[in-house]
């Protein structure tokens, strides 16, 4: 019964492979190049998708297909397309995955063989689902490193690599760390801080450096002025470099006026302090008129007039003045003498006399006055004027004098 079975099995694959070799014009590439029987993705509703593959390293036609390590299909054609291999596969009908599914060529084991492995994206979400004739592009395509690259790679860290290294490395930071681990305790927090606050301005360090880009793009839109300005700085420099001692006796002058005036202010202190504190109390006054004093000096040009009446008083070329001009004594005394040590004299009795009455009229100098112990010195005081003495004179607002009384 095994026989038959066995046979049978046989003669299929003949049958298969007889097949196979008519269709491809009897083209024989290993046994791999014929589809084989019982492989996943070759059932009823199967359907098959493309992937642009950078390299399909050592992996080959009926290759398995997987999803989640599970087999759902397998490699049924691989060929060069525009520098980069095009692998077409078969999956199971039940197999569904996004239209932005990824391809990868994994190994099955350390040392078996390869598989294309097929998954959802990630880091973006999925989108659509993939379907028969669908082409996985090459930037969703790519393969895991196999075991001669991993070898490879720890072959150079440890032949030529830096791993001798590792212990001299060690080795100078215990000698340096030694002793100081205190510090380096108190170092930690105050690094992690320091990166923290480094991250909680990102936004402002980001904007910092944009701008820093703007600048960078101003400035070289500036470069024809830029070297135009480089180009005028040697004159410039060579002026300098003639006018060197005058600016360096210039310097030497200036340091010695400093000597002196700090010389001075030092000698003089205590004066100048004075000085400053008498100055206060003028300046506050000065401060005190407010806009009178301008005001007064803005008058001084245009005396009697002020200066925000002038186009109203000068009409053309002629001023339009009426002034009432009173030189009456009782006016004149009050506006001028009249607060004074003089007092109402130009408006009295004295005035209308011409001369002072009592003490003030005396002719006598007060400095040769007798002394009170000598009478006999003392002259005569002078008689008293009387009506007759006095001259008539008629004065407006007064009554006459000198007139006999009735």
């Amino acid at each position: 019964m095994r026989n038959r079975k066995r046979t049978r099995a046989l003669a299929t694959s003949a049958i298969a492979l007889t097949l196979s070799l008519a269709v491809t014009g009897c083209e024989w590439n290993g046994l791999n190049s014929v589809p084989l029987p019982g492989t996943e993705g070759g059932g009823d509703g199967a359907y098959t998708v493309q992937i642009e593959m950078p390299n399909v390293t050592t992996m080959s036609q009926n290759s398995p297909v997987r999803v989640n390590d599970v087999t759902v299909g397998a490699v049924t054609g691989i060929e060069v397309q525009d520098w980069h291999a095009l692998v077409t596969v078969s999956l199971n009908k039940d197999v569904q995955l996004p239209a932005n599914a990824t391809a990868k060529i994994g190994q099955t084991s350390l040392l078996g063989s390869q598989h294309l492995e097929l998954a959802p994206p990630t880091g973006i979400a999925p989108q659509g689902t993939l379907k028969d004739g669908d082409v996985i592009p090459l930037e969703r395509a790519g393969a895991y490193p196999t075991t001669e690259q991993t070898l490879s790679s720890l072959s150079v860290v440890l032949n030529g690599g830096g791993l001798a290294q590792i212990n001299d490395i060690t080795r100078e930071l215990n000698a340096a760390l030694g002793g100081r681990e205190d510090s380096i305790r108190d170092l930690l927090p105050q690094l992690d801080q320091l990166v923290g606050s480094l991250d909680d301005q990102r936004t402002q360090i980001i904007s910092a450096m944009e701008g820093i880009d703007r600048l960078a793009g101003t400035v070289n839109q500036q470069t024809e002025t830029l070297n135009r300005a480089l180009d005028g700085i040697p004159p410039a420099l060579e002026v300098l470099v003639a006018q060197r001692k005058n600016l360096t006796d210039a310097l030497v002058a200036l340091g010695n006026f400093s000597d002196t005036a700090s010389r001075v202010i030092d000698e003089s202190g205590d004066d100048l302090k004075a000085n400053l504190a008498s100055l206060s109390p003028l300046l506050e006054q000065l401060a005190g008129t407010g806009n009178n004093l301008t005001e007064v000096l803005s008058l001084m040009l245009t005396f009697p007039f002020t200066m925000k009446y002038m186009d109203q008083v000068f009409q053309g070329d002629y001023a339009n003045l009426n002034m009432m001009i009173d030189l009456t004594n009782e006016r004149l005394t009050s506006n001028f003498i009249d607060k004074t040590g003089l007092g109402p004299t130009l408006a009295g009795v004295e005035g209308a006399l011409g001369k002072l009455a009592g003490t003030a009229g005396q002719t006598n100098d007060p400095l040769k006055l007798p002394e009170p112990n000598k009478p006999d010195l003392i002259q005569p005081q002078p008689k008293p004027a009387t009506a007759e003495d006095i001259p008539s004179l008629q004065i407006p607002g007064l009554p006459q004098l000198g007139a006999p009384t009735p």
